[in-house]
């Protein structure tokens, strides 16, 4: 009997662990939330990795991978060195737009456009983590590239034209332009047909793209053709998906679209596309910036893409998965002990890497003052990551070593050089004082101002879908002193513009002035509520 027990106890185990492993449900949209739009996938053996748009944020081009198509963990970037990326006095939302990423013959490539200098481009890398080639510059006029290898070993080039999509074959060595232009598709008469891709499945060639524009008319749709030049006959289902239709009108996701296939080992097939989340029902505005989601695709054989059933998502999405593999959570606190930022810090435009130091005062992040101000499109000494969530916290302690009452350091939040909220330390009639700042267009006024004992201060900011809000302490006290509140609405895109999303700021400046000030960050902590 003891015997018995023993044996059934272990096959329950076996079937636990058995259910686990393969037969798991569920999982919560965007798959990579914040400022991470335009994504990009392929897969590699059991590794999948996906590439997302940048603008004019140095490191550009983050790469991430997964095991599931779930949890994803940020690997690098694509573009690490100024050679790589110029992006000094690129305008907002200027810079990087929407990469391809792709994976040929033990070689990745990842194929985009810098807008503000120089056009298409690819770069190479054995490993996803970097490093990568120099762009290898392609001299054709547009943008959203894709590389697509044909059966025939002949390497074309695909892109995005004002009438439509265009093939175009290339030297995958040099990136030399081989034959004319053929513009193969329009799409279905939606409004900047773009983000093309191309799949070989079942004797068709399969030509994916973005339609309506990247706002709330934003959709994927699909045509098929035998012969890559086309005719492409239209998907009877398009768009195969979008929100802006009845079904989708209520969702907190909007603007759904721009969208990459990939098929799983498993042989099952998933889309990633870019959305974004709405904060108000009936007012809609969004802060987060565009996001990577994703959904199930039925694609049967010989058949059409479907996605999710009815072309629609969902934040919870109760469907089938692949066998889960979630990475370890980020710590809240970044202590500033390594060599290095984390992956999650970027640079407006080309860093003065004289700027900044880890070294200096071990255990701190030094940031130097530079001229620039948040207001201007140059190379602000700021180091920034992405809000992620509605509800977050982000607090720092701040040591502010300052001669002239010019000079200013803290925390911004900032959706472009025009729009952005700032709580700073500064000195004002020979003592130090925390001041909030408003930057909506043309407007700019103090929210909130409070004296200080000295130049070293903790700074809080608390999110929620509405407000942001401001708040201050002395080092080494918990006790926090309300600033003001702000609405999130004057950072949103529908009122700043743009392609980006906010970022959350540690920054330094002497306002036109040279400058030796030097903030000195102890510490930065940023907590979601998921």
């Amino acid at each position: 009997m003891r015997n018995n027990l023993k044996a059934l106890l272990a096959l329950c185990l076996i079937t636990l662990f058995s259910f686990q492993a393969f037969a798991q449900t569920g999982y919560r949209n965007p798959i990579i939330p914040g400022f991470n739009p335009d994504p990009s996938i392929c897969r590699v053996g059991d590794d999948y990795y996906l590439v997302t748009s940048s603008f004019e944020y140095f490191p550009g081009l983050p790469i991430y991978h997964s095991k599931d198509l779930v949890n994803w963990e940020q690997i690098g970037h694509c573009l690490t060195r100024d050679s790589q990326l110029p992006l000094q006095k690129v305008n907002a939302s200027g810079g990087l737009f929407a990469p391809s990423l792709r994976y040929h013959e033990g070689v990745f490539y990842v194929i985009c456009t810098n807008v503000s200098a120089g056009g298409n481009f690819y770069c190479t890398a054995t490993d996803p983590a970097g490093p990568w080639s120099e762009p290898i510059w392609v001299a054709i006029d547009s943008i959203d590239p894709e590389i697509f290898w044909d059966e025939d070993g002949k390497t074309y080039f695909v892109t995005q034209g004002n009438e439509g999509i265009r093939v175009t074959e290339i030297d995958i060595k040099t990136g030399k332009v081989l034959s004319p232009e053929h513009l193969v598709w329009g799409g279905i008469g939606g409004r900047f047909p773009e983000a093309p891709h191309i799949y070989k499945k079942d004797g068709f060639y399969y030509l994916l793209l973005g339609e309506g524009g990247t706002e709330y008319m934003h959709s994927a749709t699909i045509g098929r053709s035998t012969s890559l030049f086309g005719p492409y006959e239209s998907c009877p289902l398009n768009p195969i998906l979008t929100h802006a239709n009845r079904r989708g009108q209520a969702n907190q996701i909007q603007g759904v679209g721009h969208a990459d296939l990939v098929q799983a080992k498993d042989g099952s097939w998933w889309m990633v596309f870019l959305g974004f989340r709405v904060t108000h029902q009936w007012a809609y505005y969004h802060v987060l910036g565009r996001e990577t989601f994703l959904a199930p695709v039925d694609w049967p054989k010989g058949g059409w893409p479907q996605v999710n059933g009815n072309g629609t998502v969902s934040l919870n999405m109760e469907v089938p998965t692949l066998p889960l593999h979630p990475f370890p959570k980020a710590p809240v606190r970044t202590e500033f002990n390594e060599e290095k930022l984390g992956f999650e810090w970027q640079y407006l435009r080309n860093p003065i890497r004289e700027n900044y130091s880890l070294t200096e005062r071990k255990g701190w992040m030094r940031i130097s003052a530079s001229p620039y101000t948040l207001d201007e499109a140059e190379s602000v000494s700021s180091i920034l990551r992405r809000q992620t969530q509605h509800d977050f916290t982000a607090a720092t302690l701040l040591e502010f070593d300052s001669l002239s009452e010019n000079e200013e350091a803290g925390i911004t939040l900032i959706q472009n050089n025009s729009h952005h909220y700032d709580l700073l330390l500064k000195k004002s009639g020979g003592q130090y004082t925390v001041q909030l700042r408003v930057k909506v267009g043309s407007l700019s006024y103090i929210a909130g101002e409070k004296q200080v004992n000295g130049n070293k201060l903790k700074l809080k900011v608390e999110g929620n879908p509405s407000q942001y809000s401001f708040y201050c302490a002395e080092p080494d006290s918990d006790q926090y002193s309300e600033l003001g509140r702000l609405d999130t609405r004057y950072l949103s895109t529908e009122v700043a513009g743009g392609f980006t999303g906010v970022m959350i700021g540690l920054y330094t400046s002497s306002n036109g002035k040279d400058s030796k000030a030097k903030a000195y960050f102890d510490w930065f902590d940023y907590s979601v509520k998921e």
